[in-house]
């Protein structure tokens, strides 16, 4: 559903529009209508997209820092 090339902020706001129709549609036409159930699933999928792709993100700067704590074990044992 997401390409990488969205902004987290942009993921946000669709998250949030969708909640809104969700919100909206369980108010007007309750809670088990056909339509809020599909705004919820969609919301859950929206959700589920965002979070793996901030967990790439969190992955990769842990690898980050974990080269740049292994660069900076090694580098004193260089200059010595």
């Amino acid at each position: 559903m997401y390409k990488h090339s969205k902004s987290q902020s942009e993921m946000i706001e669709e998250i949030k529009v969708k909640r809104e129709l969700m919100i909206n549609s369980a108010n007007s036409l309750g809670f088990t209508s056909e339509e809020t159930i599909k705004y919820s699933q969609e919301l859950d999928e929206l959700i589920n997209q965002y979070q793996k792709v901030v967990g790439q993100d969190n992955r990769k700067n842990e690898e980050i820092r974990f080269a740049f704590k292994e660069m900076i074990m090694i580098w004193p044992k260089v200059l010595v």
